[in-house]
């Protein structure tokens, strides 16, 4: 299949909600190799379908040597926690301490529309958890504390990469805004 380009911080795409996906057919098939070839390509723990522009509820991983993807993910999460080091394909560059469940139950359906569940703890817990939040549209800095949020939004405004082309720029309206812009 083909590696394709993956979304960036800024991008619209990231803070949409993904739909359910109801077509189990090739098309899903040949997102879920896309998905794959991208992330080992990148390399990285987890890819979910917005980071490729694509609106629809699917992901991949491979964590520890184990590849696998799930299509209409839901979470059960356990009471204990973890911190640990994330980032975050979208975010290039951005590794800051995130706290997460410890393990989690992942319920949801394969590409041919079986169902699965996998059980995670660890690392695995983490990019679950992590992949699924991408399908909300929430990207792990909303996940941080205000101290650690403030630190990793300026290292996001200082990479290379933010405001290149492909990233949404900001437009200021030519008009008077009357002190009513943000």
């Amino acid at each position: 299949m083909a590696v394709q380009p993956i979304r960036l911080f800024g991008d619209p795409i990231l803070r949409t909600k993904a739909i359910e996906v109801v077509d189990f057919d090739a098309e899903l098939r040949r997102l879920v190799q896309d998905l794959t070839d991208t992330m080992l390509d990148a390399p990285g723990a987890g890819l979910a379908a917005p980071q490729l522009g694509v609106g629809l509820r699917v992901f991949t991983w491979h964590v520890e040597g184990e590849l696998g993807h799930l299509v209409n993910p839901v979470l059960d999460l356990s009471d204990e926690t973890q911190d640990g080091d994330e980032g975050c394909l979208s975010i290039p560059g951005l590794s800051i301490d995130c706290r997460r469940a410890h393990s989690v139950v992942a319920r949801g359906f394969d590409m041919y529309g079986e169902p699965v569940t996998i059980e995670g703890s660890e690392l695995l817990a983490r990019a679950l958890q992590h992949e699924t939040d991408h399908l909300d549209g929430i990207l792990f800095v909303d996940r941080l504390t205000p101290e650690l949020r403030k630190q990793a939004m300026k290292q996001i405004r200082e990479s290379e990469w933010f405001g290149l082309d492909g990233a949404p720029t900001v437009k200021v309206s030519p008009h008077p805004t009357n002190g009513l812009a943000i």
